[in-house]
C-alpha cells in the first residue's frame, strides 16, 4: 500500500475528477488523517481539537469545552477548523501568524479572499481528496467531497509544507518567494 492509498484510498476506490462523494453526514467534527500531522507536524497547539481523540494533533490542545478562540494561541499552531465556522478561526490563525489549517481548496469563496491569500505564505493543495476519521478514530469510507489544501501562515510554517513530502502543489505567495528554494 502506497502513502497515497493511505491517504486517498486505493486507487480501485477513488472516483473520477467530475465525480462527487462527501463524507458530511450533518456532524462537524473530522479528524485529520494522522499521516498528515506526521508529515507537516510537530505542532504546539490545537485551539480547536475534538474532545475524544485518537491521537495527538499537538502538544497542547483546546477543545469546544475550553472554548480555544477565547484561549490564547501560543507556538506552532496546527488549525482543523470546524468548516461551519472556519472563518473565525482563519481570522485568528492569520493574525498569530505561525501555523498550518487544512481546509477544503475552496479559492473562489470570500472566506479564502480574505483570510487565506493575503495572509499565507504558502498553499499545498494536495493531490487527491482525503479521507478525514472519525472522533473515534476509524477512516471514513467516503473521500471529502471536496479537494483540500493545506495552508502555511508564517515562513516556518511554509518551510514545513515544502519539506514535508506530501504529494501534491506548492505555491507561495508574492511576500515568501524564498519558500521554493
Amino acid at each position: 500500500m502506497t502513502a497515497a492509498d493511505v491517504l486517498f484510498g486505493p486507487t480501485s476506490h477513488r472516483t473520477a475528477m467530475g465525480s462527487h462523494q462527501s463524507a458530511s453526514s450533518g456532524q462537524d467534527e473530522w479528524l485529520t488523517p494522522p499521516e498528515i500531522i506526521q508529515a507537516v507536524g510537530p505542532f504546539d497547539l490545537d485551539p480547536c481539537a475534538p474532545i475524544n481523540r485518537p491521537w495527538p494533533t499537538a502538544s497542547q490542545h483546546y477543545t469546544a469545552a475550553d472554548n480555544g478562540m477565547g484561549k490564547p494561541w501560543f507556538g506552532m499552531v496546527y488549525l482543523n477548523p470546524p468548516y461551519s465556522t472556519a472563518e473565525r478561526w482563519l481570522a485568528r490563525l492569520a493574525n498569530h501568524g505561525n501555523g498550518v489549517a487544512l481546509l477544503f481548496a475552496r479559492t473562489e469563496t470570500a472566506t479564502f479572499h480574505q483570510h487565506v491569500w493575503p495572509h499565507a505564505a504558502a498553499l499545498l493543495f494536495l493531490r487527491g481528496r482525503l479521507h478525514f476519521h472519525f472522533a473515534d478514530g476509524r477512516r471514513s469510507a467516503q473521500n471529502a467531497g471536496a479537494p483540500s489544501v493545506l495552508v502555511a501562515y508564517g515562513d516556518l510554517a511554509a518551510r514545513r509544507l515544502a519539506k514535508c513530502g506530501l504529494s501534491g502543489q506548492l505555491v507561495a505567495t508574492v511576500d515568501c518567494p524564498g519558500v521554493l528554494l
